[in-house]
């Protein structure tokens, strides 16, 4: 089905577009709405360049996609607990920075990120682009028998290696100086969701793991579980189910959380770049049940 009241161009084979002819300071006609959150479903991750977004518009822009709230661990910017200022300041040399491994946003949750709305308010020259990996692309590729072994495996997601009690932002390390992040015996806790989930607006299955927050499988010791789950990140991130978003000040990037993966590359030591977040609430990842008769 084409788009009338908007430019989509593909980024890459497997994932992301950017979309021209859309001003997202300012309220979309139920059309325009419409052809956007279509092509956010298709492409799974989403572009807008040129945009100047007060934090009102931004969250107002984030709800075309989903209902905003707050995350847990990091502090939101004053007054707008539905924003996070993601920021590293020159002085951030040799640091950890934000969303540096491949993720999907809070998998730890009962209730995971439906996506996110990630705006530059500043971006370094060079550097400190975005990388997205479609997990539709990486689930369909799979052999049969992988997909087999993987349909009734459940993933055990923490975030304890972040926001645990002992996680590597405690003491404000590997933490920008500009950006306040807890660390609470609650970020240890563990939850469990499907390996393979179903996207619940469009029927897809997906892999739902990442390098950050999926610390094991259920019912498996670390040592069986971690040859899977190192195989199907490395299989997930192949160059040909990425794309890579080049940043510019006004620059706009809307993800769905359920289907893609990403992270964020450390290469811009010394200079500074700043971001803007608005987080969509999701709900519980579920797998598809065979209907009833079926085999």
């Amino acid at each position: 089905m084409a788009y009338e009241t908007i430019e989509v161009e593909p980024l890459a084979g497997s994932i992301g577009a950017e979309i021209a002819g859309v001003d997202l300071s300012k309220p979309l006609s139920n059309r325009q709405s419409d052809e956007v959150y279509r092509a956010f479903l298709e492409y799974s991750v989403v572009f807008f360049r040129d945009q100047d977004l007060s934090p009102e518009q931004e969250i107002a822009a984030g709800r075309v996609f989903g209902e905003p709230y707050s995350i847990p661990f990091v502090k939101p910017m004053d007054g707008y607990p539905e924003l996070i200022d993601i920021i590293k300041e020159p002085e951030d040399v040799k640091m950890y920075n934000f969303g540096g491994r491949w993720h999907h946003d809070v998998s730890f949750q009962e209730e995971p990120a439906k996506g996110a709305l990630l705006y530059a308010l500043e971006a370094p020259k060079w550097g400190g682009d975005t990388v997205f990996a479609s997990m539709y692309a990486a689930y369909e590729t799979l052999s049969d028998g992988m997909k087999a072994l993987l349909e009734p495996l459940v993933g055990l997601h923490s975030g304890r290696n972040s926001y645990g009690a002992s996680g590597k932002f405690v003491g404000g390390a590997n933490s920008s100086r500009s950006m306040q992040i807890e660390n609470t015996a609650e970020g240890d806790a563990v939850m469990e969701h499907p390996v393979v989930r179903t996207h619940p607006e469009t029927g897809r299955k997906c892999l739902f793991v990442n390098q950050n927050y999926t610390v094991g499988i259920k019912g498996m010791e670390e040592r069986e579980a971690r040859p899977i789950l190192d195989f199907l990140l490395e299989h997930a991130t192949r160059d040909e189910f990425t794309c890579r978003f080049r940043w510019r000040s006004g620059s706009v990037a809307v993800w769905d959380n359920r289907a893609a993966m990403h992270h964020a590359i450390n290469d811009y030591d010394g200079a500074r770049r700043h971001m803007r977040r608005v987080t969509l609430k999701g709900d519980r990842p579920f797998r598809e049940q065979p209907s009833a008769g079926a085999e």
